[in-house]
């Protein structure tokens, strides 16, 4: 599909099957004219003659006048539609049988089946809305809790795209600073801005820039999870850790040493918070090749999250940590580190509490990082996993959000604002040692494209476009 054709008319089966309702959406030029050919109103008051806005109950018919169903058409006008074209949704039931049929008689009038994204994409091409709020559509499809949700729904109102306005106002004004110096650069006696001004409104769209590159740590652990890394030895429980955080059979557990030779992920929801938990190979010296890939990539799932949970067998703990502490500790410096000591069940000092035995198990573990978590508890017997679901949550510490939040969620923006970041450093660094105008522009100009990377306005091929939408739902 050309991203760019957006003159044929399409249809698609917005709802999902399964509901008592059913719901086809129609845009493009001839969307009330083909709507009209399989539809017959009970007033007998074809569409094309109806005021928009309005519903309309009727028959959906075959060319040889066979009912299909009854439904209610919804009736829009360009430019005041989603799509920005003219529009109609055919309510029906909810039958599969009926919504195929109502689209195989739609396409047979000359529609064609809308491709992911496609409506969302015309409503974008057809000045809708801009292309960071036609993102946060899918965002707000595929949210799962209400941070998510408020984050979608700030973005998709366009929050973030008024926060780079006035960005874009600020970048605007400095670059015609500089620019009307160099026009009258041969003229010493006129002054437009002196430099400290230039520098001062270079360091507020600096402080605005960093900020929202700094927010998308948030927005990515609240759109994708808190990612949690589970580490150990073989056997030492992490696979059956897992499965009893997740309260679920999701890794296989076995005694056999290496069972766990790739990287498991899940996610859940504690407190509010979505953490994505990932299980990884024991971590052990082998000559298997195989299982020296999954035990690499144990170390690069270890080095990507924000909290590691080492586990550790509690009947031979000073010896695990030993063995792994010169591998594991280095890699969680800035990160939350949680000791598990496992298998509690099977350790214990006679006439000691739980509290002593402990003590007396971190009393074993040499040179403890100060600021790591030492928990014990019996994965197995799903013993002590209500007092680390309460660490996650303490140690997630993520903040609460109101829809008016601007946070940026989206690898795509925090890679522009990065790029953008970097050339209004770049400015800033050339206005302090008193850089040519000329090329303090060039770069006050690249941050300007990089910003309009993230509303679309410097957005032109199709190949960029297609990348963004198709990870879309059919009929969005």
């Amino acid at each position: 599909m050309n991203i760019l054709q957006t003159e044929d008319t399409i249809c698609a089966i917005a709802t999902a099957q399964g509901g008592a309702i059913g719901t086809i959406r129609v845009s493009g030029p001839e969307a009330i004219t083909l709507t009209d050919r399989i539809f017959k109103s009970v007033s007998g008051k074809p569409l094309a003659e109806r005021a928009p806005y309005t519903l309309t109950f009727g028959h959906i018919l075959t060319p040889e006048g066979e009912i299909i169903d009854e439904v209610l058409v919804s009736l829009f006008r360009a430019p005041h539609s989603y799509t920005g074209q003219d529009s109609t949704e055919i309510s029906c039931h909810g039958s599969s049988y009926i919504l195929q049929q109502v689209m195989q008689l739609l396409i047979q009038q000359g529609c064609r089946a809308a491709g992911p994204g496609e409506y969302t994409q015309r409503a974008f091409l057809n000045g809708k809305m801009d292309l960071s709020q036609a993102e946060a559509v899918a965002d707000l499809i595929a949210s799962t809790s209400a941070a998510t949700h408020r984050m979608a729904m700030n973005q998709m109102r366009g929050g973030f795209s008024r926060e780079l306005a006035v960005l874009r106002d600020k970048l605007l004004h400095l670059t015609s600073l500089m620019e009307l110096e160099l026009d009258f650069s041969d003229h010493e006696e006129l002054e437009f801005a002196d430099r400290s001004e230039l520098e001062d409104i270079a360091r507020q769209i600096e402080q605005v820039i960093h900020h929202l590159v700094d927010t998308f740590s948030v927005g990515n652990a609240l759109k994708n999870g808190v990612p949690v890394a589970i580490v150990g030895e073989t056997n030492a429980g992490k696979s059956t850790l897992l499965n009893a955080l997740l309260n679920e059979e999701r890794a296989i557990v076995s005694d056999i040493h290496g069972t766990t030779r790739d990287v498991i992920e899940d996610t859940m929801n504690l407190g509010g918070i979505t953490f994505r938990f990932i299980d990884t190979a024991g971590i052990r010296e082998t000559t298997d090749t195989i299982e020296s890939l999954g035990i690499e990539r144990s170390f690069q799932k270890l080095d990507q999250a924000d909290i590691v949970l080492w586990v550790i067998d509690a009947t031979c703990a000073e010896e695990q940590y030993r063995q792994l502490a010169d591998k594991i500790l280095p890699r969680c410096e800035g990160k939350h580190l949680v000791i598990l000591l496992n298998k509690a069940d099977l350790f214990s000092l006679a006439d000691y509490s739980a509290d002593e035995q402990l003590a007396h198990l971190k009393a074993a573990l040499p040179d403890l990082p100060e600021d790591a978590c030492v928990l014990s508890l019996s994965a197995k017997q799903k013993e002590g996993l209500s007092q680390l679901q309460k660490q996650l949550v303490d140690f997630a510490a993520l903040p609460d959000l109101s829809q008016n939040d601007v946070v940026v969620s989206n690898i795509r923006h925090y890679e522009a604002l990065s790029r953008a970041l970097e050339a209004i450093h770049r400015v800033q660094d050339g206005l302090a040692i008193q850089l040519s105008g000329d090329l303090v522009s060039q770069d006050l100009r690249e941050c300007l494209y990089h910003l309009g990377e993230i509303v679309g306005g410097t957005i032109e091929t199709d190949e960029v476009l297609g990348n963004i939408f198709k990870h879309f739902c059919i009929g969005k």
